[in-house]
């Protein structure tokens, strides 16, 4: 079920910021009580493989994330503990240390469940022990949400395990939804800052059209 033009659910997380102290977070409230966007990535494990380069990725961007009123969150089923632990683990080691921005815990995966972007590929019934067995690794995929100031989802995309994201892109999106609400008028597509955007009639299209 899509989040798209939806409030983010209501649900308060565990989190960990970058001294390694532990606290509550609820994704929907920060947009809401900060009036700023939220870029919230998943990402499948700590101590991986394409996850750290991702992470790094949005902390090198994090001055162009500031400059757009949006605040950065990564989050993932590890423990708080295995967070802090890949915190202190250095770049060179494969490790997140310099990151800033706060890490969800999730655990309990009750928020990564109720997105239903947990990688279960199936439920087998064992007969004989009268249980059910999950198969795939109940961690969740690389999926992102972009959520307003009024805590309203406007871009959700979920990657597969081997393929890592595009932090540019997601730049992009927040400038293009930040025109729109500015201006009223739509952004066609490859639309980036400083480019023609149009009116959302017949007339407006066929200008843009006849124009590019």
């Amino acid at each position: 079920m899509s989040y798209v033009g939806r409030k983010f659910p209501n649900i308060t997380v565990d989190a960990m910021n970058e001294m390694g102290d532990t606290f509550k977070l609820n994704v929907l409230e920060e947009a809401q009580k900060n009036n700023k966007k939220v870029v919230l990535f998943w990402y499948p494990k700590d101590f991986t493989f394409v996850c750290p380069t991702e992470l790094h990725a949005f902390q090198e961007a994090l001055p162009e994330f500031d400059k757009r009123n949006t605040i950065v969150i990564g989050a993932s089923c590890d423990t708080a503990e295995v967070h802090f632990a890949w915190l202190n683990t250095s770049k060179d080691n494969g490790g997140i240390e310099g990151v800033s921005y706060n890490l969800i815990a999730d655990s309990n995966r009750n928020l990564s469940r109720v997105l239903d972007i947990l990688d279960i590929t199936g439920v087998n019934y064992d007969e004989e022990t009268g249980m059910e067995l999950l198969e795939g690794d109940n961690v969740t995929y690389r999926a992102t949400y972009l959520i307003d100031e009024e805590g309203t989802v406007f871009h959700e995309g979920v990657n597969h395990m081997p393929v890592g994201r595009n932090v540019n892109e997601y730049l992009r999106l927040i400038d293009a939804y930040a025109h729109v609400q500015q201006h009223g008028e739509v952004c066609p597509a490859n639309w980036e800052e400083g480019k023609e955007a149009m009116t959302a009639n017949r007339q407006g299209v066929s200008s843009y059209l006849s124009n590019n």
